[in-house]
């Protein structure tokens, strides 16, 4: 195999002498690439990031910022990445000439003070300005006034900086400089460097210290090296595992990447289902489906952050089997199966029956998650309530889904799925049965909220009281019906 490298900037970097686990954030740090900071480790603050050269949705190229602290460099092998330093322009010896427009913007509208923050936030704003389809447009920032208060008068979205934290400048002139970006130039080299393929995924076996990161070719590859390595750890977006590394200094002896296998990374309509690949990012799904998932769409804008859904999946938030996980109650509401694939062939196992303790599941050691099955045709009443202390970017205390079919006044079928109540996510059972063939009344839901409160074993911990988990879920029943109501009444 040809020598593990990183393209940075337009120039090709070798990953050795790194280890395997050393993130793409020390990477660039040790080769004086110190624009990118670390300032959690976690990837909640967004010091760390950068953009990466991804297959795009609408585009042969699509600029992706992520969270460079929770990627493993060896995983970004073959790959073309841009940071902060690449932004601007630059003369033959590599000295700066001249300032990127976001750049420029976050200069003269005032958006940094200490500077921390800055480059990261540069990032993040730079992948929205190569967002395709984002109004080209520009305005100055008082014009904004006009257009809801998450969308600028230019299309951009301030979802993009939802992983982004500044302590010290304040919002409103980051958002300024968001906000008085204009299109692209037709000479700008990245808005040119879309209109040419990603990097194609490369297998890639990298060695050193006696560990390994390994991305085999196809699924059937890789399914084998799992068979012969259950020890190995299966690594898609590292948005977990990532932190794993950084906080608890965790190390793996063998890294199977699966994250650019195309098998994983199918998203198919048939007629009696919707089949989404393990190892799709959470943004690609998003627009991929456009809407077409209701409850989903609920879900996606309060699912961590957009640095964060750019490299999460759904097998990955499945295969950890976390009970505060964001997408199994959705799954479950929507009734979802999940695929799982070894060297023996396929299985496809119900997600609720898919969880079977704390971060345990049916999954045997050789198998992974090939995708997620969501049958068709959807419920047409559902809804997303995630209970936690930020709007965005925050761990919930409870999640719930609700998947209704309610005809002629009759709940004729009700799917709920709840997360942070039990040491699984979990079906509420018992408040499905005293829904279903009742009418969808005042009184039928105040008696169905108080079994939903009883639903699973709550327990107290620094985010949420038992007590409180339990009020909310009942809670989150009634809203649903109010909401439903106004719906009806409107």
């Amino acid at each position: 195999m040809v020598a593990a490298r990183i393209t940075v900037n337009g120039k090709a970097e070798p990953i050795s002498p790194a280890a395997p686990h050393t993130t793409v954030l020390d990477f660039l740090r040790d080769r004086g690439f110190t624009g990118s900071k670390e300032g959690c480790a976690e990837g909640e603050c967004g010091a760390c990031s950068i953009m990466v050269a991804r297959p795009g949705v609408d585009q042969p190229t699509d600029w992706v910022a992520v969270n460079a602290c929770l990627v493993p460099v060896a995983a970004l092998d073959g790959q073309e990445i841009v940071t902060a330093e690449g932004l601007g322009t630059m003369d033959a010896s590599g000295t700066p000439t001249e300032l990127h427009p976001v750049q420029q913007e976050m200069a003269v509208r005032g958006g940094s003070q200490c500077g921390y923050c800055t480059p990261g936030f540069v990032c993040s704003m730079a992948s929205e300005y190569y967002r395709p389809g984002r109004c080209p447009s520009k305005q100055e920032p008082a014009e904004a006034e006009a257009h809801d208060h998450e969308h600028g008068p230019n299309g951009f979205d301030l979802h993009s900086l939802s992983g982004n934290l500044c302590r010290c400048t304040g919002y409103r002139p980051i958002r300024d400089a968001a906000y008085a970006l204009g299109q692209p130039s037709t000479d700008d080299p990245l808005a040119q460097r879309r209109e040419q393929p990603a990097p194609a995924p490369v297998a890639t076996e990298y060695t050193q210290d006696d560990r390994t990161f390994r991305r085999p070719d196809t699924l059937a590859e890789a399914v084998q090296l799992l068979r012969e390595r259950p020890d190995a750890v299966l690594v898609a977006g590292s948005t977990d595992w990532g932190v794993e590394v950084n906080i608890r200094a965790r190390r793996a002896d063998y890294v199977i990447g699966i994250d650019r296998l195309p098998e994983l990374r199918e998203l198919k309509v048939a007629s009696d289902h919707i089949e989404i690949g393990a190892a799709v990012p959470l943004t690609e799904i998003e627009r991929r489906l456009d809407g077409s998932v209701p409850l989903l769409a609920q879900l996606f804008p309060q699912f961590a952050s957009r640095l964060i859904r750019n490299n999460a999946t759904f097998g990955g938030n499945l295969g950890t089997g976390s009970p505060i996980g964001d997408s199994p109650p959705a799954l479950l509401a929507l009734g979802a199966s999940v695929v799982l694939s070894s060297a023996d062939g396929d299985r496809e196992i119900e997600l609720a029956d898919y969880f079977t303790g704390y971060r345990q599941s049916v999954r045997r050691p050789d198998e992974l998650i090939r995708s997620v099955r969501i049958p068709l045709p959807l419920a047409p009443v559902t809804a997303f309530h995630k209970i936690a202390k930020r709007r965005f970017d925050d761990i919930s205390s409870v999640a719930v889904a609700f998947a209704l079919d309610i005809e002629d006044g009759i709940v004729r079928s009700a799917r709920i799925g709840l997360g942070g109540v039990a040491a699984t996510p979990i079906r509420a059972r018992d408040t499905e049965a005293a829904l279903v063939g009742k009418p969808w009344s005042a009184e039928i839901v105040e008696a169905a909220a108080l079994v939903l409160s009883s639903e699973g074993t709550p327990m107290s911990d620094h985010r949420a009281s038992s007590e409180y988990r339990s009020a909310m879920l009942g809670r989150s029943l009634e809203k649903l019906y109010a909401e439903t109501t106004e719906a009806v009444l409107s």
